[in-house]
C-alpha cells in the first residue's frame, strides 16, 4: 500500500529533480560557461571580477542545489524505504557524497573571488600566480565533480533498482534508471583510473543519460505520481 507521506514525498521528488536540475543547468552552462576563458587564467579572472555579482548568483544557485539534493534524498528515503530498509540506506550513504562533493565544489568558489580581492594579505604573491590559482580551484572542481558522480551513479542505481522492484513507476522507466546510473559510475571510475578516458567517451555523454532519466521522472512523478502495480498493468 502506498500512504500519503509516499504520495506527498513524490511530489517533492518531482519538483526538486525539476528545479534542481534547472538551478545547476544555469550555474553551469548561464554563468560558468560565459566567465571561464579554458587555458586563459587571466582572462577568466578578469571576467569574474568584471562579473562578480553574475559570480555570486552562480555560488548561490549551487548552493541551492546542494539543498535540493538533501530534500530529494530525504523524499526518497520517504519513498523507497518501506520497499527495501538497508538498500535505501545504502543508497543515502552513496547519494550523500555527492550532496558533499557538490557542496565543497561551492564553497570553493568562494575562494577563486578571494584569490582575485585584492586583498592586502596576497600581496605576497604576484597578480599573475593569484589568477592560475584562481583557475586552479576552478579545475579541482572537475575532479571532485567525477569523484562525487562515481557515488551518485552507484547510490542513484541503486534507488532506481528499488524503484523498479516498488512497481510504483514504470519498470522501463526504472530500468533506464539503473543502466544510466551505472553507466556514470563506470564512466568515473574509468576517468579516475585512465585520465585520456575522456577521449574515448566523450565526457558529455557520462551523465547526460541521468539527467535524461531524472527529467523525465520530474515530469512523470508530477503529473502521475506512485502508481501500485495493478495500476500499472
Amino acid at each position: 500500500m502506498i500512504d500519503q507521506s509516499q504520495r506527498k514525498a513524490a511530489r517533492v521528488a518531482g519538483l526538486t529533480y525539476l528545479f534542481a536540475t534547472a538551478a545547476v543547468v544555469v550555474a553551469n552552462f548561464a554563468i560558468h560557461e560565459r566567465l571561464i576563458v579554458p587555458g586563459d587564467a587571466v582572462q577568466t579572472a578578469r571576467n569574474i571580477m568584471a562579473h562578480e555579482r553574475l559570480f555570486r548568483v552562480g555560488i548561490g544557485l549551487g548552493l541551492f542545489y546542494c539543498a535540493g539534493l538533501l530534500l530529494l534524498v530525504t523524499a526518497l528515503n520517504i519513498i523507497l524505504t518501506p520497499i527495501n530498509r538497508n538498500f535505501a540506506l545504502l543508497a543515502t550513504f552513496w547519494s550523500l557524497v555527492w550532496v558533499l562533493m557538490w557542496i565543497l565544489m561551492t564553497l570553493n568558489l568562494f575562494d577563486v573571488l578571494r584569490f582575485l580581492s585584492g586583498a592586502p594579505y596576497l600581496r605576497a604573491f604576484e597578480t599573475g600566480q593569484l589568477q592560475a590559482l584562481a583557475r586552479l580551484y576552478f579545475r579541482a572542481r572537475f575532479d571532485e565533480y567525477y569523484f562525487g558522480l562515481l557515488f551518485w551513479g552507484l547510490g542513484s542505481a541503486v534507488w532506481s533498482y528499488l524503484w523498479f522492484k516498488s512497481n510504483y513507476i514504470p519498470r522501463a522507466l526504472a530500468a533506464f534508471g539503473v543502466i544510466s546510473y551505472t553507466w556514470a559510475a563506470v564512466c568515473s571510475i574509468a576517468l579516475i583510473l585512465f585520465p585520456n578516458y575522456s577521449k574515448v567517451v566523450n565526457l558529455w555523454w557520462f551523465d547526460s543519460p541521468m539527467g535524461i532519466f531524472e527529467i523525465t521522472m520530474s515530469f512523470w512523478l508530477l503529473s502521475k505520481g506512485l502508481k501500485p502495480a495493478a495500476e500499472q498493468a
